[in-house]
């Protein structure tokens, strides 16, 4: 081989050898780099859980001041503040049945400083109303644990003179179109539970829908609406007091907290069946470390004596689960209320 040629096969050969180097250099630097990442990762993750949390945290409830949200928000928030020595500020967001504080929610930093007090009416009745909502429970949102549940409570104003659902519709069924129900709006479980009642008893009641329950019930109380399906805690106290007739409980069996009051389906309606549920949810992207902590809390507050009482007192029974079982019962609950709206629509 003559020296130019050795000299340029030499040349090519260190060449290859310099970027074969290279590459190897590169790849790992690359390496190294990503393990740092993922390090420095699961160190601030480790961290962010460790000083979780060192501010306020916001409890976001979208629905109006005075209602059932309202008040076991508080009762829970008081809980948290005295474990964590964290001030829980209730944030009231209300409007289209739930859709605006919850899309406010959903668009919080995903920090943990922002929390969702949300029920059925968010996640499992509006995806079926609404054709185009802005958030996706489980695509938006990390179901950290049911908390509570309760069935609604039939009263109607007791000028009305009904002493029974059977004489509440044979009332109904000798005035068609003049008998009205009260809700907080489309997506609630007062609109779903008339919207049923109409469906399975065959009577023609007109829907009056408001801003919040709590005025839909004002006005029961006023005589200005006949009935309303009602969260048993703003309805109990003014049962108590003689200025509400209640007739029925919504649940397939009788609560354990007013046993001597009837369900809807033995009084008439069989198969009649609804039962309220709150959960707590925290924007999509919390650090785990932070969504286990959340959990934790949420189940020993709900475990706590003094708590559950309280809620007892409203009508409510104090729950809690993992975040998964939360999120399949939020896919279950959607696809059953889905059916429900589905039947009621066909037969109203």
């Amino acid at each position: 081989m003559r020296p130019e040629c050795y000299r340029e096969v030499h040349n090519a050969d260190r060449r290859q050898q310099r970027s074969t180097c290279r590459a190897s250099v590169l790849r790992l630097v690359c390496a190294v780099a990503i393990l740092i990442a993922a390090q420095n990762m699961s160190v601030t993750h480790t961290t962010a859980a460790e000083i979780y949390p060192s501010k306020p945290i916001r409890m976001i409830v979208p629905f109006s001041p005075g209602g059932t949200s309202d008040t076991l928000a508080r009762i829970l928030g008081q809980k948290i503040t005295e474990s964590w020595g964290q001030q829980i500020v209730v944030d009231f967001r209300p409007g289209a049945s739930g859709i605006i504080g919850t899309e406010i929610s959903m668009r919080a930093a995903a920090d943990g400083y922002t929390l969702m007090h949300g029920n059925l009416a968010q996640f499992a009745i509006n995806p079926s109303l609404y054709s185009k909502l802005a958030y996706d429970t489980l695509r938006d949102f990390v179901p950290l644990s049911l908390i509570a549940s309760a069935p609604q409570l039939l009263v109607i104003n007791p000028s009305l003179g009904a002493k029974s659902v059977k004489e509440l519709v044979e009332l109904a069924k000798a005035s068609p179109g003049k008998f009205n129900f009260g809700s907080g709006g489309m997506g609630t479980l007062a609109f779903v539970g008339g919207q049923l009642f109409k469906s399975s008893s065959g009577v023609n009641i007109v829907h009056v829908s408001y801003k919040g329950t709590v005025l839909a019930l004002t006005d029961v109380i006023a005589g200005q609406v006949h009935m309303l399906f009602s969260d048993m805690p703003i309805a109990l106290p003014h049962t108590k007091a003689g200025k509400l007739r209640a007739l029925a409980v919504t649940s397939a069996q009788r609560s354990a907290l007013l046993q001597n009051m009837p369900t809807i389906a033995e009084s008439g309606l069989p198969g009649y069946a609804l039962v309220n549920w709150w959960g707590m949810l925290a924007p999509r992207g919390v650090p785990q470390p932070v969504v286990a902590k959340l959990h934790g809390e949420l189940v020993r507050a709900h475990a706590l004596p003094d708590l559950k009482e309280k809620y007892a007192n409203l009508g409510v029974e104090a729950t809690s689960s993992t975040p998964e079982q939360f999120a399949a019962y939020i896919t279950a609950e959607a696809a059953r209320f889905a059916k429900v709206l589905a039947t009621a629509a066909k037969l109203n």
